[in-house]
């Protein structure tokens, strides 16, 4: 089986998830990169599942359950701040001021 096509997809959506988080300052394009970025490392414990064993594949439920709470998490904050503040841009928030 071949894993250099699955871990170089992997490895772009990873690196699209990393630009995304530090050059957007939009609090909901961050949360969606960041979840970008946990798609692509549970694509690569997939495909090194493939020759390794089925141990990749038990961290990916791991990596979907931390997924899921972080996305729980997340979109309340998120909906907290906005609430509060009106936007959701990074850098018209100051969370020290009060």
């Amino acid at each position: 089986m071949l894993l250099g096509p699955a871990l170089f997809v992997s490895a772009l959506l990873f690196t699209l998830g990393v630009a995304g988080v530090l050059l957007r300052r939009n609090a909901i394009i961050i949360f969606m990169c960041v979840e970008l970025m946990l798609n692509a490392v549970n694509l690569t414990f997939i495909a090194l599942a493939q020759t390794l064993g089925i141990a990749g594949q038990i961290f990916v439920f791991f990596v979907m359950a931390v997924a899921a709470s972080e996305a729980a998490v997340g979109l309340a904050i998120m909906l907290a701040i906005y609430r509060h503040r009106a936007t959701l841009n990074l850098q018209n928030i100051n969370l020290l001021k009060g």
